[in-house]
């Protein structure tokens, strides 16, 4: 039986909205994400093994984000593991993700592309945020990091909701995230 109806959505892809990318990939293994990144005009890459879940294949979808850097310029990759740890109000499963994106996604990403002779820019930050208290999504700012090469670090040595406002970047609203990541050169 049909959730609801529904109808194509109107929007510009990411090719019309920032002309600097030609070509890009959405990783996830949500479906409404991987609609979202269809619309948007990225190649929507299906990783083996990869749930949505604190079980998901955390190095194929590392894996793949790294193949599709190699061709593309914009790659998208979600993890919804920790979102669903803090829907599930269970804080010890919610830092066991936040470790596996740092140790499983991150840290094989960054160490593969900086030995690139080419640049490559990189965004970490949330979708929003799911604390276990509350056990939903609430609407509330996101901590970002931003890494390129030769980008002077600012003074923030914590990765965390209070600290990240404190960086040279501050509070960014809306759109303003996509337009400052999209223009570094």
């Amino acid at each position: 039986w049909p959730w609801s109806g529904g109808y194509r959505p109107s929007m510009k892809t990411l090719q019309e909205l920032f002309p600097q990318i030609h070509s890009g990939s959405c990783i996830s293994a949500v479906d409404l994400i991987r609609g979202i990144g269809h619309y948007a005009g990225l190649d929507v890459v299906k990783v083996p093994g990869a749930t949505g879940l604190s079980d998901t294949n955390y190095e194929g979808k590392a894996q793949a984000a790294i193949d599709a850097l190699r061709h593309q310029d914009f790659v998208f990759l979600h993890l919804e593991a920790s979102d669903e740890a803090g829907h599930d109000g269970d804080l010890e499963l919610k830092l066991r993700t936040i470790d596996y994106l740092d140790r499983r996604i991150v840290k094989p990403i960054f160490e593969e592309v900086s030995t690139w002779n080419e640049p490559v820019c990189i965004a970490v930050l949330p979708d929003h945020p799911t604390p276990v208290e509350i056990r939903t999504h609430v609407k509330e700012p996101v901590p970002f990091l931003i890494w390129y090469r030769g980008i002077e670090p600012d003074n923030v040595q914590t990765y965390d909701e209070v600290s990240c406002v404190e960086g040279a970047y501050g509070m960014l609203h809306l759109n303003e995230f996509m337009e400052t990541f999209m223009s570094i050169e």
